[in-house]
Order: C-alpha cells, then structure tokens, then sequence
C-alpha cells in the first residue's frame, strides 16, 4: 500500500510504517501527479482534497489529522465512494489554552481583569465546549452561541445578536461553510462588526473567512478601542500586513499547534485507517509520544505572599499567569509572526515572501506540550479555589 502524506504530519513512521510505504510532501504542493499511485492520502488544513486533485488515482482513504474539514469536498468524495476521515476534538485542549493566553495579554495592555468580562463563543462544538467548560471553572461569566445545536432544541443558547450586544470578548470557533440558513462566510460582516461594543475583544481562531476582513480592517481604523486577534486569515497563507498591523495579536494559524493535538490527530486517522483496513492497532499514542516539554513546578513561594500584586493582581492572578505563560505564551507566536511580515515588506514580492513565510512559521513551529504535561505541586494548605481554578486550565496538580 502506498500512502501519500503531509510533511508536517508527527509520527508518520511510528503509526503507519507497518501499514505500507509512505511518501511524505509539503501539503500545498501535493498535486495529482504525486497521488498517481496513491492508495492513501494523508493531510492537515492547508491541502484542498477535491475532483481536481483525486480524479483519476486509485485514492480510496483520504484521512486529515485536524478537526476541520472545510479543505475537503465530502460529497464528492463520497460521491466516488472514498472514504474520509477526521479527527475531532484533536487540538481543541491547544485552541482553549491559545485563548487563554490572548486573554491574559489582552488584560495586561488594557488594565482591564478578563475574568471579570462576559465571554461569548460561537460555535460550541469540540473547541468550544471545552473552552465555556474552562472559562466557567474560571468563574467567567460565559454566552454561547450556536444556531445548528439551538434548532436541533438544545437550551442553553443565546443568538448571535444577543450575544453581539451583552458580550465583552467573542470567540470564533465555528466551521466554515458557504451554505445553508446557517452559513459562516462572513458571518461578522460590516454590520455585526460594527455592532460590537465599546471596548470589546475579537479573537478568532476558527477559520479566516468567518471575518470580513475589509470591514474588520475598516472598523480597526474607525475604533481604537476594538482589540482584535486573528489567528487565521481570509486569504492565507496570504495575510494583508495592514490588518496585521492593526490587531492587538496575530499569529499564523497556530492556536491548536501543540504537539500533543497534532499527535493526537494523527493517533485518531490511524485509528481510522485501521478500521478500514480491517487491520489491529498495533501503535498506541502513550507508547509513541515523546517526554520532551514535561516538566513540574513547585508554587509554594507564591503562596507566601499576601495583599495584591503586579497591578491589582491577588496571588491566585499571580500563580494562574505564571502557570499558564510557563506552557504557552502568545507574544511569542505575534512576535515571530510581525518579524516575519516585516521581512516579507523588504522583498520586491511581498504575496510571495509572506506565504513562503507563513508556511515557514507553521512548518518550524516550536516544541509546545498542553497544560496537563505541567504539574504543579502545591502543600496541603493551597486554598481549594486555587486548586479548582489551575486545575480548570487543565493543569496537574499535587
């Protein structure tokens, strides 16, 4: 058997050697030419999956080791009685903790307390569930928006336009999708952007399209008071330096890059491809992962200490933000990002030299594990509200 996979995919070999002959390539160069042999594919986001790729190849399993599946034409493949998996849920812990960095930053250049805020999510599926689960544990005042579970007669649910006026922050985790009564491209539009209120954040990490990008650029120089993050780009790899420049954070389609969601993507595929297969898993995930990035961290010193700290911050806020920034930290990823645009601008083909770099950045990502890989020890005496607030962000505790 001969598989065809994305380079940037973990634990190729350790998954699924045994399975057959892997040739590996860079996602957005696989072409036809490549699948001509190909009796499965392997991908991640940036590989559109479609009649002008497929037709004509002995293809007959198409995996993506992501949670989306907007680069993916299902009914085509279905169509041709190709089967096509995905794995849900797989980067979701990443995206959640992705967030919670983007609101502890947002915090500090605005001198505002983001547990204080009321926080909308649209689209409360995998990521989004897990990031109300975390935010409520938080004590986070929490709206949730999703009009599919909502017709379906889930409780629970508030309309986007309620939750455009009542919500501080609004968080994008939604497909994309170009149809339908419950259709996102350009969800937030020049009017529902406009609607926002005073002082309100914008992240989106689903998908680019969600977001009028001219509207949103539009608005951003009409209203300093908007803060926006935008880990994904309507025209990516291509991204508009002018709205880059504009938002408060930006970073390359990365807020689920952990390795931990990227190895779990590709844990559930071959799961997948097993089941079709008829094949036993003969790998499992724990007996493949890497220790590097595991660590622990003794807080006792922080609990020793009294009164507030650090601008108003009690311990707790002391303790959560140096927990959460010890895993992840998303200045670093705006950081590299910018300079990366910077460079782009000083080249006689700025399109080209940023979508060279954006895939750059996602193909040399940094090592980043998740919260529960960091445990944190703490004497018998740590206040239980502290234990319960760490311990919604997922982290360890002793």
């Amino acid at each position: 058997m001969h598989i065809v996979a994305d380079e940037n995919i973990p634990l190729l070999d350790g998954f699924f050697s045994t399975l057959g002959q892997i040739t590996t390539l860079p996602g957005r160069q696989i072409s036809r030419h490549d699948l001509r042999s190909a009796d499965v594919l392997l991908v991640r986001s940036v590989t559109q999956v479609n009649a002008e790729l497929l037709q004509g190849t002995p293809v007959r399993f198409v995996g993506t080791c992501t949670i989306g599946t907007d680069h993916l034409d299902l009914p085509w493949l279905a169509a041709q009685g190709i089967t096509a998996a995905s794995a849900p849920g797989c980067n979701a812990r990443g995206v959640v903790e992705y967030v919670l960095s983007c609101l502890l930053t947002l915090a500090e250049r605005t001198g505002q307390d983001w547990r204080s805020r009321k926080i909308g999510i649209v689209g409360v599926g995998q990521v989004g569930s897990r990031l109300a689960a975390a935010l409520q544990g938080l004590g986070v005042t929490t709206l949730l928006c999703d009009p599919p579970r909502q017709a379906l007669g889930e409780s629970g649910f508030v309309g986007l336009d309620t939750l455009l006026a009542e919500a501080d922050v609004i968080s994008c985790h939604m497909p994309l999708t170009r149809e339908g009564a419950d259709a996102t491209w350009h969800l937030f539009d020049q009017k529902r952007l406009h609607s926002l209120r005073p002082g309100a954040w914008l992240i989106n990490s689903s998908r680019g399209p969600v977001v009028d990008a001219q509207a949103l650029e539009a608005l951003l120089a009409e209203r300093d008071d908007v803060q926006a993050v935008l880990d994904v780009w309507e025209q990516e790899p291509m991204v508009s330096r002018s709205l880059a420049d504009r938002c408060a954070l930006a970073t390359p389609h990365v807020a689920g890059y952990s390795l931990d969601g990227k190895l779990r993507g590709t844990a559930q595929i071959y799961q997948a491809l097993c089941a079709f297969l008829g094949e036993p898993e003969q790998h499992k995930l724990d007996q493949l992962a890497p220790s590097d990035g595991v660590a622990r961290l003794t807080m006792a010193q922080y609990l020793e200490r009294s009164g507030s700290v650090n601008n108003g911050q009690t311990p707790e806020d002391e303790i959560l933000r140096r927990a959460l920034r010890y895993v992840y930290d998303v200045r670093d990823d705006d950081a590299r990002m910018r300079r990366m645009l910077l460079d782009a601008a000083g080249t006689a083909d700025y399109a080209t030299a940023c979508q060279q770099g954006f895939d750059r950045l996602r193909r040399n990502y940094p090592l980043r594990r998740e919260n529960p890989l960091l445990t944190l020890d703490f004497p018998a005496e740590a206040p239980e509200r502290l234990r319960g607030a760490l311990s919604s962000a997922g982290f360890t505790l002793t």
